[in-house]
């Protein structure tokens, strides 16, 4: 097997501002492997609160793909990854590609889309996913909001953690307004005291927002899962629930843990996490970084296992460079070609 890589840039539609940060743009690294005559193809995106950027996460892609050539198929490079004997400390999202890659192209070779790999008498996954709202005016918000059900969305995200909490419920009640039978989310990204989200999340249930993620800083989960026991509304661990062990800490604590590949080292930890909290009381969310078609494709074969859909990162975009799993609709799909079933719109190359 060979791998290659290529940075590219990832734009927005518009900024998008959350309680820490506002971001215009990300870059991505695709990975590619080819084996006789087939390629697969996953993603990695720069994340500042990871501390991670395009360099540094092409340095670690290009040690995985001379990892890779030691294999003579992705079968057994994927069986060997996922086994954990790769000897690897790589990020979350490095594994995550790498895996994303392997599941490709694996699919591709059995002729089967990911989905059946995971599951060999699964339906097709097709939810609907939530579609996000930075933090903005309460007129922006309703007029977003408003498009946004027009052309098919039933799930909003609203982002929070205005430094004046007064523009957060400005905001909601705007869109609530605008979309009175949206379901409606909130992350605040951990902006908030315990005071203050004591305070404000009977006034969010109050407005019928179905749950709320990370309301408090990460770095202290106990606080958090105090928190969602005494919460009128559905607590979800985001920046607090990066893999397994977090999740086991939580799992019965709290209301729902966001699952991202990208954080927690891809599919098969994915599927682990799930299995964890299977039966806690404890839901499975599928979220996702702002990325690219090819970078949220590999959670969509996840999508029908979650409670809380997220998978909008790449209807963020300006122009997608990838195509294949919907979602201007408010629905996201997999695609009908095997592996992932997701092509370049620039290229020539076939799904298979």
């Amino acid at each position: 097997m060979k791998a290659a890589q290529l940075t590219v840039r990832l734009e927005l539609t518009e900024p998008l501002r959350i309680s820490r940060s506002t971001m215009s743009a990300r870059e991505a690294v695709w990975l590619t492997i080819e084996h006789e005559g087939l390629r697969g193809h996953g993603e990695a995106v720069s994340s500042v609160y990871y501390d991670l950027d395009a360099k540094t996460l092409g340095r670690l892609l290009h040690t995985r793909s001379l990892w890779l050539a030691r294999f003579s198929d992705p079968e057994t490079a994927l069986d060997d990854l996922r086994a954990g004997a790769a000897g690897t400390a790589d990020p979350p999202s490095v594994t995550a590609a790498v895996e994303a890659a392997l599941l490709d192209l694996v699919g591709k070779r059995a002729g089967v889309p990911v989905h059946r790999l995971l599951d060999p008498y699964g339906s097709p996954p097709s939810v609907a996913t939530a579609r996000t709202i930075g933090i903005t005016t309460p007129e922006r918000a309703a007029e977003q909001a408003r498009r946004l059900v027009r052309d098919g969305f039933s799930i909003l995200k609203l982002k929070a953690g205005a430094p004046d909490p007064a523009e957060d419920l400005a905001r909601v009640r705007a869109v609530r307004d605008a979309a009175p039978r949206a379901r409606l989310l909130l992350d605040p990204n951990g902006a908030w005291t315990v005071q203050e989200s004591e305070r404000l999340l009977p006034l969010y249930a109050e407005l019928g927002v179905e749950a709320v993620e990370q309301p408090l800083p990460p770095g202290d989960p106990e606080a958090l899962a105090q928190l969602a026991e005494r919460s009128p509304l559905p607590v979800i661990a985001d920046e607090d629930a990066i893999g397994f062990e977090d999740a086991r800490r939580l799992a019965g604590r709290v209301h729902g843990i966001n699952v991202k590949l990208a954080k927690c080292g891809g599919v098969g930890a994915a599927l682990r996490i799930a299995e964890l909290i299977a039966g806690t009381e404890t839901e499975l969310m599928l979220g996702c970084l702002t990325a690219s078609t090819l970078g949220i494709a590999p959670a969509v074969h996840l999508a029908d296992r979650a409670r809380w859909v997220d998978l909008d990162g790449h209807l963020l975009l300006g122009a997608d460079p990838w195509t294949g799993i919907g979602g201007n609709d408010g629905t996201v799909r997999v695609g009908r070609g095997p592996g992932l079933g997701v092509r370049r719109r620039d290229a020539e190359e076939p799904p298979t």
